[in-house]
C-alpha cells in the first residue's frame, strides 16, 4: 500500500497544481471581463480615454495591456494579461484576453456625425 501511494502522490500533486492554475486563470478572466465591460460603457458615454484606461487598469492584474478604440458607431475595449501561478513563476504563462463592445453615444465631441 505504501509503495502505491508513493507512486501516485507525484501525479496527484501535478493534477492539483494544474487545477489551482486553472482556477487562477479563470479568476483573472472574470476580472478582465468585468473591467472591459465597465470600460466600454464609460468610453461609449464619452469619458476621457485616459480616465477609462486607468480605470480598466485598476481592475485587472498588474502587467495587463489595455486597448481602447472609439469610433462613431462602436466603442471597443480589449484587455490582455499573462497569467502565471504565484507558486510557479518558472512555468509558462497563459494569456487571458477579454473584449467588450458598446454602441457609441451619438453626438460625442471629436467624433464624426452619423
Amino acid at each position: 500500500m505504501t509503495a502505491e501511494t508513493a507512486a501516485v502522490l507525484p501525479a496527484f500533486m501535478v493534477v492539483l497544481g494544474a487545477g489551482l492554475w486553472a482556477v487562477a486563470a479563470v479568476e483573472t478572466q472574470l476580472e478582465c471581463v468585468d473591467a472591459v465591460r465597465a470600460g466600454a460603457r464609460a468610453a461609449s458615454r464619452g469619458e476621457p480615454t485616459e480616465q477609462v484606461h486607468s480605470s480598466v487598469l485598476s481592475m485587472v492584474p498588474a502587467g495587463a495591456r489595455v486597448t481602447i478604440t472609439r469610433g462613431a458607431e462602436i466603442t471597443r475595449v480589449e484587455v490582455a494579461v499573462d497569467v502565471r501561478p504565484d507558486w510557479g513563476a518558472f512555468l509558462p504563462g497563459v494569456t487571458v484576453r477579454a473584449t467588450a463592445v458598446s454602441a457609441t453615444e451619438p453626438g460625442l465631441p471629436g467624433l464624426p456625425e452619423q
